[in-house]
C-alpha cells in the first residue's frame, strides 16, 4: 500500500526549511479537522456534503505524496455524489495512514 511521504512538500519547499515547516503545520492543523467533518457527514448519511469534504481531503493526500490515494479520492468523491460509498473502507484506510504519518512528524 502507498505510504504518505514528504516528497511533494520537499519539492515545493526547494530547500526552504521555513516554508517546508509551514506546509507541514498547515497539513497537521487542517487534516484532522477535515477528517472529523467528513466522518460527521458520513455518519449523518450526508453524502453530498461528504463529497465536498473528500474534495478538500484529496488535495491533502496529494500534498502527502499519495498519487494513488489522490485517484481513489477522485473516484470516491464522484461515487458519493451518486449516493454510493463502495470505496469508503479504502478511502478511510488512506485517511488513517495519513493521520498516523502527520502525528509522527
Amino acid at each position: 500500500m502507498e505510504q504518505p511521504n514528504l516528497s511533494y512538500i520537499n519539492d515545493l519547499a526547494a530547500g526552504d526549511e521555513s516554508f517546508k515547516n509551514k506546509l507541514i503545520e498547515v497539513v497537521k492543523d487542517e487534516l484532522p479537522v477535515e477528517i472529523e467533518i467528513y466522518h460527521s457527514n458520513m455518519n449523518s448519511s450526508a453524502f453530498a456534503k461528504a463529497a465536498e469534504n473528500v474534495h478538500k481531503l484529496k488535495h491533502k493526500l496529494g500534498i502527502l505524496g499519495l498519487v494513488d490515494g489522490y485517484e481513489t479520492a477522485i473516484a470516491y468523491e464522484e461515487e458519493l455524489k451518486l449516493g454510493k460509498s463502495s470505496l469508503k473502507t479504502e478511502f478511510e484506510s488512506i485517511l488513517v495512514a495519513c493521520n498516523h504519518f502527520i502525528n509522527d512528524l
